[in-house]
C-alpha cells in the first residue's frame, strides 16, 4: 500500500478499534477501485475536525456506525457524502464486508433497474447471461446509493419494497432473494421539496431516513480550510516528486483563500490545489496559480465590504419605513431578508448556486429569493 503523507497531527481518532476499522478502509479503498485523491485515505484527508461543525459530524458518526439502521446523507455537491459512507461502513460490524458504491444519477433510466436488481439470462434483447445486480453484491455489507434524489418514480417504488420486504427479484425470474445488507443514501437535493411537488415518494423518504447525517458545505467550516489546503499540497508535492516539497502559500494568497466562499466545496479545493501545484514554477504559491473562477478578495477587504454594505442597505430600508409611510406595508422582516439576500448576491459575485450555499438553502430556493427581490430576471437560467 502506497504511503500517504500526514502534514498534520493534530487529527484524533477515538479508541483502537476505529483506528483498526479506518486502516482496513483504507485497503479496501485501494483494492476495490482507484479512486480520485479525495477518497484515498480516509484517515488523513476526509475526516479533518479541526472546527466544531466537523467533530459534532464526527460524534454523529460514531453514534449510528454500530447499528445498522438506513442513513440518509444530506449536503452539497463536494462536500464528500460517499467518503462519510465509506467511513461509517469501516466503523461498523460490516467492515471487513464489501462497501459498494452506485451513482443512481449516471445511470440510464432504462438500465437502472437491470443494474440495482440484476437480471436473468433472456430478461431482455442483448442479456446472454445473468448477473447480479448491485443489492446482490452488497449482501452482507453496505451499499451506498449517491443522488438518490435522481432515481425515477417507477423505481422508487421497486426501491420501497427491496427496503420492506429486505429481498430482490431479479428481472426475468419470480425468485426472491433474501438480502442482508445496510443502505445509505445521499442526496444534494432537498427531499422535502420534492415530496411535496411529487417527484419523490414520501413513504420512501421516511424508509431512507431513518438516521440523518448533514454535511456542512466548506464556508460553514472554515476552520477546516487550512488543514484541508495543507494536506492536498502535502499529497500532490509526493505525486510531482521531490522538487516540490517545499511549495507553500503565500501569507497573501492565504488570507485570499480562506475568504473565498469555495461553491464547489472539498472537491473543488482539491482541484485548485492540484492546479496550483501544476502551472507554479516556484516554491511560494501565489493566489493566481490556484485558477479560481474568480480572484477573491483579501478577507479583511470583503469582510468590511459585505459589513458596509449590509448595515448601509438596512439603514436604508428602516428609514424606509420609518419617514415613508406608504412603504409601512413592507414588514422590518421582509426588508432585512432582502438586505441579506442581496448582500451575499454581491459578495458570491452574482452565483446563484454559491449564493444558495452561503445562505443555507437549496439553489431553487434562493433563486425564488432573489426573483422575488428583483435582483435576477425570472427567465434568467
Amino acid at each position: 500500500m502506497s504511503s500517504f503523507p500526514q502534514p498534520f497531527p493534530s487529527i484524533v481518532f477515538s479508541g483502537d478499534e476505529i483506528d483498526r476499522g479506518v486502516r482496513r478502509e483504507e485497503k479496501n479503498l485501494l483494492s476495490f477501485r482507484e479512486p480520485h485523491a479525495l477518497a484515498l485515505s480516509i484517515r488523513a484527508k476526509a475526516l479533518v475536525f479541526e472546527d466544531p461543525k466537523s467533530k459534532e459530524l464526527l460524534k454523529n458518526i460514531q453514534k449510528l456506525a454500530p447499528s445498522d439502521a438506513n442513513i440518509l446523507i444530506r449536503g452539497a455537491t463536494g462536500t464528500g457524502k460517499e467518503l462519510v459512507a465509506r467511513y461509517v461502513h469501516a466503523l461498523s460490524r460490516r467492515a471487513e464486508a464489501p462497501f459498494l458504491a452506485v451513482n443512481c444519477g449516471a445511470i440510464s433510466e432504462n438500465l437502472i433497474e437491470a443494474e440495482l436488481f440484476g437480471y436473468e439470462k433472456g430478461a431482455f434483447t442483448g442479456a446472454a447471461t445473468g448477473k447480479a445486480g448491485w443489492f446482490e453484491a452488497a449482501d452482507g455489507g453496505t451499499l451506498f446509493l449517491d443522488e438518490i434524489g435522481d432515481l425515477p418514480l417507477h423505481q422508487q417504488v421497486k426501491l420501497l419494497r427491496v427496503l420492506q420486504e429486505r429481498e430482490v427479484v431479479r428481472l426475468g425470474s419470480r425468485q426472491a432473494i433474501t438480502l442482508n445488507i445496510r443502505l445509505i443514501a445521499a442526496t444534494n437535493v432537498d427531499l422535502e421539496e420534492a415530496v411535496a411537488a411529487g417527484h419523490f415518494r414520501e413513504d420512501l423518504y421516511y424508509r431512507l431516513k431513518v438516521a440523518t447525517l448533514h454535511l456542512p458545505s466548506l464556508y460553514q467550516r472554515p476552520r477546516d480550510i487550512p488543514t484541508l489546503l495543507e494536506y492536498f499540497i502535502g499529497y500532490y508535492a509526493q505525486r510531482l516528486g521531490d522538487d516540490r516539497t517545499k511549495a507553500r502559500i503565500a501569507p497573501a494568497a492565504l488570507e485570499q483563500l480562506l475568504s473565498y466562499p469555495w461553491p464547489g466545496n472539498i472537491r473543488e479545493l482539491e482541484n485548485a490545489v492540484h492546479h496550483a501545484m501544476i502551472v507554479s514554477h516556484d516554491d511560494v504559491l501565489q493566489i493566481e496559480d490556484f485558477g479560481l473562477s474568480h480572484t477573491p478578495p483579501s478577507f479583511a477587504t470583503s469582510t468590511a465590504t459585505a459589513t458596509t454594505a449590509a448595515s448601509s442597505s438596512l439603514e436604508a430600508a428602516l428609514r424606509e419605513i420609518f419617514t415613508n409611510p406608504q412603504h409601512s406595508g413592507r414588514s422590518v422582516d421582509d426588508l432585512i431578508e432582502e438586505t441579506i439576500v442581496r448582500t451575499a448576491f454581491e459578495f458570491c459575485g452574482r452565483n446563484q448556486s454559491a449564493t444558495a450555499r452561503l445562505l443555507g438553502v437549496t439553489r431553487n430556493v434562493a433563486r425564488a429569493r432573489l426573483q422575488r427581490f428583483g435582483f435576477i430576471d425570472p427567465n434568467t437560467p
